[in-house]
């Protein structure tokens, strides 16, 4: 599957601090995060259920792809997703291996990918409990 996605019980918001949180201890941070329902408001369109995207980001991370190969930078920052589903909230983000698979042969890239996404579901999971 292209995304990583759990469920839990806690309240949207109290699901994203505490994926903040979780981040924080794995060295990413949220660089910037967007309510989806209060924005598409602002443009005049209806959307009621609770969603939010974060962008985040571990800089030495970051800098390793990139440095490795500039087209990376295309699915950079991370994005994780939390919203409301079906009365459960959900937190999930696509697969960085998944993403790097399509645009790279590079094993050390590869690999990179595989460490980010150990430590971003590491940090949904966390979160989720």
């Amino acid at each position: 599957m292209f995304h990583y996605t759990v469920t839990t019980d806690k309240p949207l918001e109290e699901s994203v601090r505490a994926l903040e949180e979780s981040l924080k201890e794995r060295r990413f941070g949220v660089l910037w995060q967007m309510d989806i329902p209060e924005k598409l408001r602002e443009k005049g369109v209806s959307f009621d259920t609770p969603y939010r995207v974060l962008e985040v980001c571990n800089p030495q991370e970051a800098a390793r792809v990139l440095g490795k190969e500039l087209l990376v930078g295309y699915f950079l920052p991370c994005k994780i997703v939390v919203y409301r589903d079906g009365g459960k909230t959900k937190i999930g983000l696509p697969r960085p291996t998944m993403l790097l698979g399509h645009a790279s042969e590079d094993a050390e890239l590869r690999e990179i990918a595989q460490r980010v996404e150990e430590q971003l579901t590491a940090a949904v999971d966390a979160a989720a409990r």
